[in-house]
């Protein structure tokens, strides 16, 4: 198979390292700047759950239509198109930031850094926002699927990569329907009993992996869990952007989403490291699921311990 170096013999490799390095740099840079407007933003008008709603509509929605453009570009090996197609969206982002973003002038006379300065350091020292990233950790920590289930559904039930990844196409797709729906709960439901419900939700759809046997019984359970688990992570998103201070709203989301992307990846390594230990196969994934199961449930006695009403109300008066 033709490495993807093949296609661009003109560049050496350190030359795409460090293209690669940059872009990837950029990326992060445009998201956390974008989660800081929709932080700010949000909380002064105590609307952070409907706009993580709209953000994570057209992200899913983004990653579906780049699922597709990627598969085709692969395909054919045309990375020259790929790069230019790619290219003319961070472009249209940056139009975008050009007309229709606005942002109050920042007197340099008005000690603006010493500001921000102070609030990092009240942030850093906020009992709540330790609470909250050892809360969204430990519910993220419990052992999920990860690798082990790819092997459960490769080598026990006989899934080709097509249906596999038809299987994830379906649930993006739902977790949009998941998206529309936390927007209208984020406004009607106070935040504790949100959480309360996604931590619900999850164990619930935790259970109906007991029943994935079979290609038809897959696909339900992808459809539910694509609703529900944008629903439960929408939650957790909205916990972190209310916890975060103010003025330096894009540094501690940055913080909380990197403490969510570790309990995640812990989890699938300990889940991979369960999955071997107990034989593999149909027995170790149904223990695998009553395990991970159990772990979400005990999430619940700690939810008294963060205080979600206190941030709710801090979030909303400042």
């Amino acid at each position: 198979m033709d490495s993807i170096f093949d296609s661009t013999p003109h560049y050496t490799y350190w030359e795409l390292a460090i293209l690669y390095t940059a872009m990837g740099l950029g990326l992060a840079y445009n998201d956390v700047l974008t989660d800081a407007l929709m932080v700010e933003n949000g909380k002064s008008h105590g609307l952070t759950g409907a706009f993580q709603s709209v953000q994570w509509t057209a992200v899913t929605a983004a990653s579906i239509i780049v699922g597709l453009l990627g598969g085709y570009f692969a395909e054919y090996r045309d990375l020259q198109a790929a790069f230019a197609v790619a290219a003319i969206f961070p472009f249209i982002v940056l139009l975008m930031t050009l007309f229709f973003v606005r942002e109050k002038q920042v007197d340099p006379k008005n000690n603006g850094f010493k500001k921000i300065w102070a609030a990092l350091r009240e942030g850093f020292g906020e009992r709540s926002v330790w609470l909250v990233a050892g809360f969204i950790f430990l519910f993220n920590f419990s052992p999920s699927f990860g690798p082990a289930f790819l092997y459960y559904q490769t080598d026990a039930l006989g899934f080709s990569q097509q249906y596999i990844g038809i299987l994830s196409s379906v649930g993006a797709a739902t977790s949009i329907a998941g998206a529309f729906i936390y927007a209208p709960l984020s406004r009607a439901m106070p935040l504790r009993h949100l959480i309360n419900f996604a931590i619900g939700l999850s164990v619930i759809t935790l259970l109906t992996y007991l029943a994935y046997r079979g290609e038809t019984s897959a696909l339900l359970i992808h459809i539910i869990w694509g609703i529900t688990g944008m629903i439960t992570t929408l939650a957790f998103l909205d916990l972190a952007a209310r916890a975060c201070p103010k003025r330096a709203e894009a540094t501690f989301f940055a913080l909380l989403m990197s403490i969510f992307n570790l309990g995640t990846l812990a989890s699938q390594n300990i889940g991979a490291h369960l999955y071997t230990e107990l034989g593999e196969g149909p027995f170790a994934y149904t223990w695998l699921v009553i395990i991970s199961t159990l772990a979400t449930a005990a999430i619940w006695l700690l939810v008294p311990l963060v205080h979600i009403e206190r941030i709710e109300s801090h979030a909303r008066h400042r």
